[in-house]
């Protein structure tokens, strides 16, 4: 049952990456139908953003009174809506306000399941999780690439991705029950998951709030790393956008195949020291960065990055309940979600207005500082609570 259900997680993750990628690579194709400049996909993306912020640091409270099979089935059901409105939108004031639904679907689908992979398995199984979230943000791209080959089709892009998220919908309804025999074998787990504490509570402890700000740091230097790769090879590197685009690919395959090879390796190390090696493989990739030598040193340094990357966000969230306890963890998984999606989404941007005015050379010591400030926040947080 315990697999069966896993198998069904895994498959809800794989559906939580595919709408992530699926506007950037769609927009070139919508906006001029919609008549809105270019830059307005920053106002969708916001407004996604916005929701997922806001159902991420109240996921706590829901998922207590409805329990996370139903919150799950729930939350796909308005991404699948919101994805198959998109796809019968003729205006942009509709795909603002399909975003908010959109969003938080997202948010309360990732704070519920990282939460329960976090009680109830192991820290492989985590990073596999979050594995499986980099198939679906590859795979949203591919399927509306090959509907743009037909006559720029993207409405038939968001109805297919639409659909296969309402099917999902329907399998996660039908695992209720699934879900209640998981948690009655676990009872020990659940009873102590459910002396939740309020928010106010768990942000006295000791550690709390140098957590938070590490998920923010974390966020900020994947999101800035992936949105501004391309932007620093061509101003800075003389390198052709074709090339660089295909250069900063090599950043999001290093997270995903080092997410699916870490499940493996956390099976004999320890979270905490995945997260430091992380942090150390990030700091060898800005190295290469930074060091002026020829093409193979920037493609390293952007591989290695990635691979930095991979064990980070999920070796922190495996070790929310060890660090912080069980009737703590959901309402603390919650609140760390909304940290990182404030840092993915407000962070980005600022840099590019700052390396606009100044220059893109700032951008791996831009992630440096990033780095610093988020290692400096993870041991503390590590120090002063229950995993020290």
């Amino acid at each position: 049952m315990t697999i069966l259900l896993l198998i069904i997680i895994y498959l809800a993750f794989i559906s939580l990456g595919l709408p992530d990628s699926l506007l950037g690579s769609a927009w070139p194709a919508i906006h001029p139908g919609l008549n809105v400049p270019v830059s307005y996909a920053g106002i969708v993306t916001m407004i996604v953003s916005g929701g997922t912020i806001v159902s991420s640091f109240f996921s706590g409270v829901v998922i207590k009174k409805l329990g996370t099979g139903l919150v799950t089935a729930i939350s796909v059901i308005m991404t699948a809506g919101a994805l198959l409105g998109f796809a019968y939108s003729d205006s942009f004031i509709w795909l603002c306000l399909l975003a908010i639904p959109l969003g938080l679907g997202a948010g309360s689908v990732d704070a519920a399941l990282n939460n329960f992979v976090a009680l109830h398995y192991k820290a492989n199984h985590m990073s596999w999780l979050h594995c499986f979230w980099g198939v679906g943000a590859t795979l949203g791209p591919v399927i509306m690439a090959s509907f743009l080959k037909q006559g720029g089709r993207w409405d038939l892009g968001y109805k297919t991705i639409g659909i296969l998220q309402l099917s999902l919908s329907v399998i996660l309804f039908l695992s209720l029950p699934l879900w209640k025999k998981v948690k009655e074998e676990n009872k020990d787990i659940e009873e102590e998951g459910q002396k939740e504490l309020k928010k106010s509570e768990i942000l006295k402890q000791k550690g709390v709030l140098s957590a938070l700000f590490a998920f923010f740091a974390y966020c900020a230097i994947e999101a800035t790393a992936g949105l501004w790769g391309s932007s620093f090879l061509v101003y800075t590197k003389e390198v052709s956008p074709e090339t660089a685009a295909k250069w900063v690919s090599l950043f999001y395959l290093g997270i995903t195949a080092g997410r699916f090879l870490g499940g493996f390796i956390t099976m004999k190390v320890k979270s905490n020291t995945m997260i430091r090696m992380g942090e150390g493989i990030i700091l060898l990739g800005i190295i290469l960065l930074i060091l002026p030598f020829g093409n193979y040193t920037l493609m390293g340094g952007l591989l290695l990055m990635g691979f930095g990357c991979a064990p980070i966000y999920p070796g922190m969230i495996h070790e929310t309940p060890r660090r912080f306890g069980k009737a703590a963890s959901q309402s603390m998984m919650g609140m760390q979600m909304a940290c990182a999606y404030i840092g993915s989404t407000f962070m980005p941007p600022l840099f590019g207005a700052i390396a606009n005015s100044v220059t893109f050379l700032l951008y791996p010591f831009v992630l440096l500082v990033f780095l610093i400030m988020m290692v400096i926040l993870s041991e503390r947080s590590a120090k002063s609570t229950l995993a020290s």
